[in-house]
């Protein structure tokens, strides 16, 4: 079996969210997966003893090797990406970014890139100014989202730290009753969505998975 095709989708509350870009009319999101997550899914799926990761400096980059041991083929299977550094520690940034795009190649998270465009309404944001920067007050998570055996998105919900729902795009499973109870007076909300293939939600509009 590829290697691949052993990668499960990410889970709801694997995804974060980030402000892409802020404009007069509102502002949009990105999507993104950090390095904890990547960790935690090689394990499940291969155990701790069942990959490994290197560095290594080519030019001026950083690179990050990520290899799983296929126990049929009796060999290690590796990609390899590189790392851009960031603001903040950027040798840690750099070793941080290449492992994540490594593990992309793997699988993990490649569904990000299928992600839609998503936009927020000024009127669903808060605005306000720091050194005479524009800065988003408000935070934002995905309470749902579904993705389908080849790994695009074709339904998400996202909301923000009130848990109202501020964008919405494709159908969303329902989930079962007897999984979940629906809490009151919290439309379009989520709690503790992702690794049962289920959610909480409390209108038509608002399935989980």
């Amino acid at each position: 079996m590829a290697v691949e095709s052993k990668i499960r989708s990410l889970h709801a509350d694997e995804i974060e969210c980030r402000v892409g870009s802020i404009g007069e009319k509102g502002i949009s999101l990105l999507l993104y997966k950090n390095a904890r997550v990547d960790q935690a899914i090689l394990d499940e799926v291969f155990g701790i003893y069942g990959w490994q990761r290197s560095h290594m400096m080519i030019g001026n980059s950083l690179y990050c090797t990520v290899s799983i041991w296929d126990p049929e083929k009796k060999t290690w299977i590796s990609k390899q990406d590189v790392g851009t550094t960031g603001d903040f520690e950027k040798e840690k940034s750099a070793a941080s970014d290449s492992f994540k795009r490594a593990c992309v190649n793997l699988g993990i998270g490649r569904e990000l890139y299928t992600a839609p465009f998503i936009f927020i309404p000024a009127s669903k944001v808060v605005v306000t100014e720091k050194d005479q920067k524009k800065v988003v007050k408000d935070s934002f998570s995905v309470s749902a989202i579904t993705i389908s055996a080849d790994k695009v998105i074709t339904g998400i919900s996202v909301i923000n730290q009130k848990k109202a729902e501020v964008f919405q795009m494709g159908k969303l499973k329902r989930c079962r009753e007897e999984q979940w109870r629906c809490k009151r007076g919290m439309a379009g909300t989520v709690q503790g969505a992702g690794k049962d293939e289920g959610a909480r939600g409390t209108d038509s509009k608002a399935v989980w998975c």
